[in-house]
């Protein structure tokens, strides 16, 4: 494997954090030598420490401040990271991910629940209606999602 978003979902970077800007956020195509387009933006992964200062970057908001702020707030992100379904979004409302903010934490079978069954990507997305998401999976589940 050594596409690193590829490596990132598998669970095989976990001093590294992940991010998505949707085109219609923030549109640049130096971004691109960053990271991987997708239909609708681009994913960059990085080390934790730059990851979270280009978050802050591209956003305005600090990477952890935006993590708890989502944290509350369940929704569904494609296991791409590109993408997701707003909590708040009717069936009939057109919702989009606006950036996803993620991290992965290796298995750890003292704390139990999904962190027992392998290692756990963290996902934090940002809504085009303003609300703030999250949603977390093993790296194992990755393909059903």
């Amino acid at each position: 494997m050594s596409n690193p978003r590829e490596e990132f979902l598998a669970g095989d970077r976990l001093e590294d954090v992940a991010l998505f800007l949707a085109d219609s956020y923030v549109s640049d195509d130096r971004l691109e030598r960053f990271g991987d387009r997708v239909d609708d933006g681009i994913v960059i992964v990085v080390d934790g420490e730059r990851g979270r200062s280009a978050f802050q970057a591209a956003t305005g908001t600090g990477a952890m401040e935006f993590a708890k702020s989502a944290m509350s707030n369940e929704g569904e992100i494609t296991a791409d990271l590109a993408g997701g379904r707003c909590p708040d979004a009717a069936d009939d409302e057109e919702h989009a991910v606006q950036f996803v903010f993620a991290f992965a934490e290796d298995q750890n079978e003292e704390v139990g629940g999904i962190y027992a069954d392998g290692a756990v990507v963290h996902a934090y997305a940002q809504c085009t209606c303003g609300t703030a998401f999250s949603d977390r999976w093993n790296v194992t589940d990755e393909t059903d999602k």
